[in-house]
């Protein structure tokens, strides 16, 4: 298994060995001594979701309030898609800074967002299939998100954007900041800080 470090300091990527025969193959798209030995600490694993979306489907821009927020790890079993990483944490050296990743059902690749980033999907093949590994359940009291299209993101040319009803109307991310909805850079860090010991 790979680990990269992604341009926002605590995201990675994860790219594991694929072992082809003629029977198929067999992947292991996380592991927890890989996944300790980059992040620093065990992903708690609360919940798992699974989604499948048609082209151009995009999921998101959505964070969770912290604490406790919601750290995702996220791979794709199934088409193609582009995983987008936001940060929404006031006061970070990296705030309104975004990075992104192309996870395929080739190659099993999987990233991995901390709390307090914002997580957005789109679905660049009809049947995408996304596999997340939540460190904590749905909370709906908690659950947050900016309107995925109000702030610059690496959405491909040519693929017209369909969103639901509930992320077509979430706040932009200036509206999100002036209500202080987004999560606090120091809150973030001091739950990190926890979840290291």
């Amino acid at each position: 298994m790979k680990a990269r470090e992604l341009k926002i300091p605590g995201a990675f990527e994860f790219t594991p060995s694929v072992f082809p025969d003629d029977r198929g193959l067999f992947v292991a798209p996380f592991q927890a001594e890989a996944f300790e030995e980059a992040v620093g600490h065990p992903l708690r694993v609360a919940q798992t979701n699974h989604s499948e979306s048609r082209r151009g489907v995009v999921r998101g821009l959505h964070y969770a309030t912290v604490p406790p927020g919601q750290a995702k790890y996220v791979h794709c079993s199934r088409g193609r898609l582009l995983d987008v990483m936001y940060d929404l944490r006031v006061g970070s050296p990296t705030f309104g800074e975004w990075d992104a990743a192309e996870l395929s059902a080739d190659r099993f690749n999987a990233v991995y967002l901390p709390e307090g980033l914002g997580h957005a999907l789109m679905s660049l093949e009809d049947g995408s299939v996304a596999s997340y590994l939540c460190s904590e359940g749905f909370n709906p009291k908690a659950e947050r998100g900016v309107h995925p299209l109000s702030v610059e993101l690496p959405w491909p040319a040519g693929i017209e954007p369909v969103l639901s009803p509930k992320d077509a109307a979430a706040p932009t991310l200036e509206e999100a900041r002036a209500a202080g909805l987004l999560p606090s850079y120091d809150a973030c860090q001091a739950w990190y800080a926890q979840l290291k010991g």
